[in-house]
Parts: structure tokens; sequence; C-alpha cells
């Protein structure tokens, strides 16, 4: 039986390398290849266990939010399908967590920065590089209002398409990440000692039997979740087509030109 290799998309399998307790060093180096900035450490927060959240909810926002350096709050979602709002999930998800960091009485300044860090394995923008910043901006001179803000989009397949010499260390995780060019993975894992343990720590939760049970099953979760909205858009898209021969028979169109049209059967337009 060949084994099927769960990708690290997987946010079962992305939370467990890079959130698990003694993995801190992999999540900061991560960080520090997309914010390009000194981080000298990170906490994750504490939460619900993710097999529960699985259990309740196969398909539920399943995310990494930490702390950097004491002054900024860091969040980081892997979203494998596109749910047509993230943008609008993003900043609600965003504001909950700016609202959340400051204590009740606190000083509106005491709030802390905070980042959300979406790791997208479909294109969120057509045009663009594979990795975007979103700020908030003054209309005059296009400055910005506060550093407090700052969406992250970083977009699998635009990466994969651009076919980069990887070069920097946000470039040597998406190699790792996207698992397209093992040359260049093996590469990244010689020249950054935090990719290779994370690669270590992918092998052995895709190595594991339980581990790969839990995984394999979020995976055909996002699976079937995807061939339903497949069939949903498919039945769709039928109905439409339906409609416009009905308004063509009325119109006295030939059937062999709404065949045409609509791509519908003749039998299927006989029957209408």
């Amino acid at each position: 039986m060949v084994k099927t290799k769960i990708p690290i998309t997987n946010d079962y399998i992305f939370k467990k390398i890079f959130s698990k307790k003694g993995n801190e060093s992999i999540l900061k180096d991560f960080l520090i290849a997309i914010l390009e900035i000194p981080i000298e450490k990170v906490e994750v927060q504490a939460e619900v266990t993710l097999e529960k959240q699985l259990e309740e909810n196969k398909l539920g926002r399943l995310d990494i939010l930490a702390i950097m350096n004491d002054n900024t709050v860091v969040n980081v979602e892997v979203q494998v399908l596109n749910p047509n709002n993230f943008i609008e999930r993003t900043l609600y998800y965003w504001s909950g967590n700016y609202y959340n960091n400051l204590t009740a009485g606190e000083n509106y300044r005491k709030v802390k920065k905070t980042i959300a860090i979406n790791i997208l394995d479909y294109e969120q923008f057509k045009e663009g590089p594979f990795h975007e910043i979103a700020r908030i901006r003054r209309d005059y001179q296009n400055k910005i209002l506060t550093d407090k803000l700052e969406i992250h989009f970083v977009q699998i397949p635009k990466f994969i398409k651009e076919k980069r010499e990887t070069k920097t260390k946000l470039e040597q995780w998406m190699q790792f990440i996207s698992q397209t060019n093992q040359k260049e993975v093996e590469l990244a894992m010689k020249e950054n000692k935090e990719i290779k343990k994370a690669n270590d720590e992918y092998e052995y939760l895709t190595g594991e039997e339980a581990e790969r049970r839990i995984a394999f099953l979020r995976d055909k979760a996002i699976r079937d979740e995807k061939s339903i909205r497949e069939g949903a858009m498919e039945e769709g898209e039928r109905k439409k087509q339906i409609e416009i021969a009905k308004e063509l028979l009325k119109m006295g169109m030939k059937i062999e030109d709404i065949e045409r049209a609509t791509k519908l059967t003749k039998e299927e337009i006989e029957k209408l």
C-alpha cells in the first residue's frame, strides 16, 4: 500500500509543526522570514486542543496565536479553500485579536500591534506578488495611518507559478511548505537548520499512524467540502442554462442553435 503524504498546509500538520511546545524556534524563524524584523522570543498562547476543535467543527478556523517580543500579537492562519469572504473574515478576526489584547481600563495607547498572517493555498488576488501586506492608509499622500494593523497574504499557488530561484529566507520556507521542488527543499534544509527541524517534525507526524489518521480525516473533510462546493456550482450553472434555454425557446430560436448556446442536449431542450 502506497503511503499518502499529507500536505503541510493541512492545518493539523501545520499547527503541530509550528506551535508544538519545543518548536518555538521554528515559528520564530518562520515569522522572521515573513515579517523581516528582529524577533527575540515568541510565546504561543494557550488554547483549546486541536483534536477537540476538529470533533466540534471539521472545517473550523484553526490557527496559531502568539505574542512576539512581549509587545506584538501575531495570528497565523492556514486556509486551503477559498471561502469567497476571506477579506471580511480576516478583518473580523484581526479586530477580535486587537480588541482582546487590551485589558479593561488600560489606555488605548497600550494596545499591542496586531498582525494577521494568512497562508493561502489559493490565489486571493489575481494581480501582485505571492506575498502582500495590507495596511490602513490615509487618502492624503497614501500615508500610513497606524502601524498597529498589518495583514499578510502569502499565496502558495502564486509562489509555485513564479518558479523563482530560492534566495530569501521566506522563499526557503515556501519551498518547504509547498513541497513542489524536493531539490530546493533539501537545499533549504542545508542552509536553514529550523527548516531541517520542521521537516523532521513533518516526517515524524506523517509517519505516526495515529497522527496521520487525524490529519487524513482533516484532509478528507476539506476534499469533501471542495467536492460539494464544486457540485453546487455545476448545478447552479446548469439551472442558469436551463433558464436561458427557456427564454430562447420563447423567442422561437431553433433547438440546434440553443444547443450551441447553452451546451444542453437536444433531449433536455425538447423536454422544456
